[in-house]
């Protein structure tokens, strides 16, 4: 979580978790993402998806949502998360530890305001987790307030830097559904089962859970006439 507050000097600075966002003057080394007419953006859509960018032998894109991450329950905040494209293109059980920064400009200052969290920046994408971001970078209305620079003229600046740190190839693992058991009862009535003289007899047809079934009943059993034996067929 992250929000907007004041230094002792004065000018705006943030906070993410316990600790200070720094700022720098250097643009994002992969990728720069700016948004012109701000305002058509938040009105007409919930986010936007960069084109994809190569950064670590990967290919990546920034999503911004003007109005919060409504899949997090966000709003009335600007959200910014990383995200991998081509996620059907990696090697069944792939992990890779991704370091990345991402960035807003304050234009009024001309530096960058550099998203960092411990508990974010590092983190371990595979096929099952192939985004992460900040959800609560500043409240929208902080954002749009020309003073502090991150909105001016309705354009806004975001990017990106992304390094691999360190990749692994997970073993072979499984992923099991099982789906809630329906009870179904198939009376069959038999009688003068004391005078049946058949090796098998069977049931009619009947159908169950999407497949059809009968039973089978040995009177005299089918191991050398020791057990009674029924089987569905």
């Amino acid at each position: 979580m992250s929000f907007l507050t004041s230094s002792s000097a004065g000018d705006p600075c943030f906070i993410v978790g316990r600790a200070p966002v720094p700022f720098s003057d250097s643009p994002p080394t992969h990728y720069t993402l700016k948004v012109e007419s701000f305002s058509l953006l938040r009105n007409r859509a919930d986010g936007f998806e960069s084109e994809e960018f190569k950064a670590g032998g990967y290919e990546w894109k920034l999503v911004f949502y003007p109005n919060g991450n409504k899949k997090k329950n966000v709003k009335d905040h600007i959200s910014v998360c990383l995200k991998m494209a081509g996620a059907h293109l990696l090697q069944p059980g792939w992990e890779g530890l991704v370091d990345f920064r991402l960035f807003l400009l304050d234009q009024n200052k001309a530096i960058y305001l550099v998203l960092m969290d411990e508990n974010i920046n590092k983190m371990c994408f595979h096929a099952e987790m192939l985004d992460a971001g900040f959800d609560r970078v500043i409240p929208l209305e902080a954002f749009t307030d020309p003073s502090n620079g991150y909105l001016i003229g309705d354009t806004c600046v975001s990017g990106a830097e992304v390094y691999v740190c360190k990749e692994r190839r997970r073993g072979k693992g499984e992923c099991i559904t099982l789906d809630a058991c329906l009870m179904y009862k198939h009376p069959w009535r038999i009688e003068k089962f004391s005078k049946l003289t058949y090796e098998r007899i069977e049931s009619e047809p009947f159908t169950a859970g999407g497949k059809k079934w009968k039973l089978v009943l040995y009177p005299n059993g089918h191991f050398n006439g020791k057990a009674l034996m029924l089987l569905f067929t």
